[in-house]
């Protein structure tokens, strides 16, 4: 039954941002969302919930223990209320978000739809402010310049 409700939210969500080919989408489990890869996961361990896998790049060499810190602490002060966490790919270096998205009666490809672009928005920012920020900047928020932590 979650197989089924987890294909018709695909296919909602595909018809909702206008992607021809859902069934490309269901095979492949993955998204390109605003120029980030997405994965979108159904385990039949959790029936009832969508797991969504954002790539948001890899951290360069001596930033990650600092960066490691900023997850942490984004993950306690804002993710934590999403049921998303903040993590590293240990094969890529890379920041992923991880969000579970239950589904509920109100969960349709509109939703979906806009929960990927919010969560775009939030990868975008950790892309410019920590993973691509100018030395000078990233020292600046590994020093408690907390202008960068947002919800």
């Amino acid at each position: 039954m979650s197989s089924d409700l987890y294909a018709a939210l695909v296919g909602e969500l595909c018809a909702a941002v206008g992607l021809p080919d859902a069934d490309h989408v269901l095979d492949t489990r993955s998204i390109e969302v605003e120029g980030f890869d997405v994965r979108l996961d159904h385990f039949d361990t959790d029936e009832t919930a969508l797991y969504v896998t954002f790539q948001y790049g890899a951290v360069t060499a001596g930033r990650a223990l600092t960066v490691f810190r900023l997850m942490l602490e984004a993950n306690l002060l804002i993710y934590a209320q999403d049921q998303a966490q903040l993590g590293m790919d240990s094969d890529t270096g890379g920041v992923v978000l991880i969000v579970r998205v239950s589904f509920a009666d109100d969960l349709d490809g509109e939703a979906l739809a806009d929960m990927l672009s919010h969560y775009a928005d939030h990868g975008r920012y950790w892309r410019q402010n920590i993973i691509e920020a100018s030395d000078e900047r990233f020292e600046g928020i590994a020093a408690g310049e907390f202008v960068w932590l947002r919800a």
